[in-house]
């Protein structure tokens, strides 16, 4: 193999993977993933626990694919536990949560082994204090939510609370969310700020139950000062998770304590939530961010280029910008990937890298929409739109039901939910199989594969 350096080659990568999967999945998984050790035989993947390697489990193929995609194909991908990461993640706690006074270090008793039974916080992310209003590009689709957030860090549980922003993925909501939870900590440093994606929540509360300890989950969230919660549309159907964040919803509320909460959908549009949540949900402010134009596009690619201390001229980031217009995860993926192939290739980031590092197809046109992806994949199999709407089972019917899902996923990063929904499904559960099938299947199978080609070809002719 090809000498690589192997950080470079990991964070191309991590920035690919960030556009297939939820941002939420991401941060939690893959945030602080480590490659230890890279040959042609096996690249190891450190993690800093089990919890998160058994997460990081369903991705392999994933990872498999986007490295043979950068010209690393090792026979063997192995994930395990590592001191350095631990190590990493130990050392950023400590600097975290040290004591203002240097003598209350010395005075703090031994910490005790965690015992076995005992819930474990390591999946907690908290907030990322690279999100800030500093850093986030304000255009005509979000300047209602950047000034709303702004203010409600300024005066949390007063006149917007709850605040719920929703919209497609990728279009800052989680920024801006956490944006607030960082200045409020600035003013407030004593403040306690928690920031939780609703599949951990869903996951803290599983292991609550396991562990008889739902109390102590209850009491910390109950206790926050601000609470946000990214991804709400994922507990629709999870009954008894609905039951304790409505309690702990109330809580806060009545004790004006900030909530701020996003989803891809507006409130009432949420499948199969309790009704009483959808009401307390639309107590306080509903914002919609829009997909950002392409001057804001261009702006985001530039001042992310300058965040790396590179330089991009405006020809080229509008280039850029006008490749991907679905949503700013994927522009800053695609961003990503492009800096880490001029820098390992000592060039400066120019129109030929970027039609190099994207590929030569054409930018995914703007009308591109689930129904289209639903047409062509019946038209491709020769089977009635319909068939693919019903509930039959027909392997004949299956497989390009599975195949849409996939693409929906793929091109259009919708959620599961939403995928499920164009489907006729009531439980995304299935979305979920189908879309890790595909990607699995389509890995080892040529003529599924060209089956997928073949389709988006007609899709962006």
């Amino acid at each position: 193999m090809e000498t690589v350096d192997q950080d470079k080659l990991w964070k191309t990568v991590m920035g690919e993977l960030e556009i297939e999967i939820s941002g939420g999945a991401f941060a939690a998984v893959f945030k602080k993933s480590r490659v230890l050790q890279l040959t042609d035989e096996k690249i190891v993947i450190g993690f800093i626990n089990g919890f998160i390697i058994d997460k990081a489990g369903p991705y392999k193929e994933n990872i498999k694919r986007l490295l043979a995609k950068n010209g690393c194909e090792p026979k063997e991908i192995e994930f395990k536990i590592a001191a350095k990461v631990v190590r990493e993640e130990t050392e950023e706690t400590l600097l975290v949560n040290a004591p203002a006074n240097p003598k209350a270090a010395k005075q703090a008793p031994e910490r005790q082994p965690v015992p076995a039974n005992s819930l474990t916080k390591s999946y907690r992310q908290g907030l990322n204090d690279r999100y800030t209003f500093d850093n986030f590009v304000v255009g005509p689709g979000n300047e209602l939510a950047f000034v709303t957030c702004q203010a409600v860090s300024r005066t949390p549980g007063t006149k917007y609370n709850p605040l719920f922003l929703y919209g497609g993925s990728g279009v800052g909501k989680t920024h801006l969310m956490q944006a607030a939870g960082n200045a409020y900590l600035e003013t407030h440093p004593d403040a306690k700020v928690l920031y939780v994606s609703t599949e951990q929540f869903i996951q803290e509360f599983v292991d609550a139950i396991k562990y008889k300890k739902t109390s102590e989950v209850a009491n910390h969230y109950r206790s926050a000062d601000m609470l946000i919660v990214d991804d709400i549309q994922f507990m629709a159907g999870k009954d008894r998770t609905e039951e304790e964040f409505f309690h702990t919803f109330n809580i806060l509320h009545q004790s004006s304590k900030q909530i701020i909460i996003s989803s891809d959908r507006p409130p009432k549009d949420i499948p199969t939530i309790q009704d009483r949540l959808k009401t307390r949900f639309a107590w306080g402010m509903s914002i919609d961010l829009q997909i950002p134009d392409l001057e804001t596009r261009t702006a985001i690619v530039q001042s992310k280029t300058e965040e790396q201390g590179m330089i991009m001229s405006t020809e080229v980031a509008d280039y850029l910008a006008t490749r991907i217009q679905t949503n700013i995860r994927e522009l800053e993926g695609a961003l990503n990937q492009l800096l880490a192939y001029c820098e390992m290739h000592g060039m400066e980031p120019t129109i030929d890298a970027v039609k190099f590092v994207l590929g030569s197809g054409k930018a995914r046109p703007k009308h591109l929409s689930a129904k289209q992806i639903i047409e062509r994949c019946a038209r491709h199999f020769q089977v009635p739109v319909e068939d693919l709407l019903s509930p039959k089972r027909d392997k004949d019917i299956v497989v390009p039901r599975q195949i849409a899902m996939y693409m929906m996923r793929s091109e259009l990063h919708l959620s599961f939910p939403k995928i499920a929904k164009e489907l006729g499904r009531k439980d995304h559960t299935t979305a979920i199989h189908s879309v890790q099938k595909i990607t699995d299947e389509s890995s080892l199978d040529a003529d599924l594969r060209n089956a997928i080609n073949q389709i988006k070809e007609k899709l962006y002719a």
